[in-house]
């Protein structure tokens, strides 16, 4: 069975989850930008969500995960939650 690693920001607004992209972009690091931005209890693990599989996540964050490429960030990627910054760290 496929599974996948990956880590996120969740924030509130399209434009804030585009800001935070720009500043990963422009070198400043996924895990301090999640530690100090993301919404979801995972920030405080700079965003790591550890390893899931298909089906476990909603399905606008599978679709990234699974056929997105590796250690990019991707998004926003809107979902009931929010706004979401992914990186997708593993894949098998």
């Amino acid at each position: 069975m496929a599974s996948a690693n990956a880590r996120h920001i969740l924030v509130s607004s399209e434009e804030q989850c585009l800001a935070l992209k720009q500043e990963i972009e422009n070198g400043r690091d996924f895990a301090d930008v999640a530690k100090q931005h993301s919404s979801c209890p995972s920030g405080r693990q700079g965003g790591d969500l550890g390893s899931f599989g298909p089906g476990q996540m909603v399905p606008e964050f599978d679709k990234v995960v699974f056929s997105g490429e590796l250690n990019k960030v991707h998004g926003p990627v809107k979902t009931q939650f929010g706004y979401h910054l992914l990186e997708i760290t593993r894949r098998s």
